[in-house]
């Protein structure tokens, strides 16, 4: 907050992606609802955030920083490994 406004992020891939990121772990039950602090669990929705994510990882091949693919592969890692385990 900065004199009473919230204050966004520059807009970035980085952002954006960590922004899908947050939207898969809410739908994993990972990160709790706000309104209720409660995990809520999505599977449909996990499936079709990672599943977007992973889209964008094909579309950006060859356009991202050393560091930007390093976080596309390791963010899509995790997220793959906790959505085969919560469907368990």
């Amino acid at each position: 907050m900065k004199d009473g406004k919230c204050v966004m992020p520059d807009v970035t891939f980085t952002t954006f992606f960590m922004a899908l990121n947050s939207s898969a772990l809410y739908h994993l039950g990972v990160l709790a609802d706000p309104a209720t602090g409660q995990p809520q669990k999505d599977l449909l929705l996990a499936k079709h955030t990672i599943d977007t994510m992973s889209m964008l990882q094909a579309k950006t091949a060859g356009n991202l920083s050393r560091e930007e693919m390093d976080l596309v592969e390791t963010t899509l890692y995790d997220l793959k490994m906790r959505f085969v385990k919560a469907r368990s």
